[in-house]
């Protein structure tokens, strides 16, 4: 886990999949950086690697990039 507290990522449905949270929480410029991080195996989900850009995810779950954490909650 990240020596940070994750930061709360708020989103409008009930789920977003990761490529979409990665760019709307500013951790990748857009949708090619984020398939570079995930490819390259640097981004975690609830503390494991996560190779899926299309993963959803859900109210509660985290997501960790070089050191900087996002939480995922609804109400965005």
């Amino acid at each position: 886990m990240s020596s940070t507290d994750p930061q709360d990522l708020p989103i409008r449905d009930d789920m977003i999949r990761l490529g979409q949270a990665l760019k709307l929480a500013s951790l990748a410029e857009d949708g090619v950086e984020a398939r570079e991080l995930i490819e390259n195996g640097l981004v975690k989900v609830n503390g494991d690697i996560e190779e899926r850009r299309g993963r959803q995810l859900h109210a509660g779950d985290t997501v960790e990039v070089n050191s900087q954490a996002v939480r995922i909650v609804s109400g965005g």
